[in-house]
């Protein structure tokens, strides 16, 4: 499989992508292709907000077009699962203007 840089190592592990719209998906990644559109599996979203703590919603089996993404990082399993998400708050990201 070819596609972008370290995707390679990423493999089967969970992953945080930031798209270009501002969405946060967590799940497993299980594919990519040279266009750096990738797959994941057991996927939801975090959704943020200032006055709600953070949202998951489940999206199961789930595709994202390489061109709608921003950041694609490897989520740490301890720090992820000690985080209390209903007491997160945050601001929405806002979408990147190109």
């Amino acid at each position: 499989m070819s596609g972008g840089p370290g995707l390679e190592s990423l493999v089967d592990q969970i992953i945080s992508v930031i798209t270009n719209d501002g969405r946060n998906i967590v799940g497993v990644l299980k594919g990519f292709d040279q266009a750096t559109n990738i797959i994941l599996d057991e996927s939801h979203e975090r959704v943020y907000s200032t006055k709600e703590g953070v949202q998951q919603l489940v999206l199961g089996l789930y595709i994202i077009r390489g061109d709608n993404i921003s950041i694609v990082g490897e989520l740490d399993d301890e720090l992820d699962a000690s985080l209390e998400l209903s007491e997160l708050r945050g601001h929405p990201l806002k979408p990147v203007i190109h």
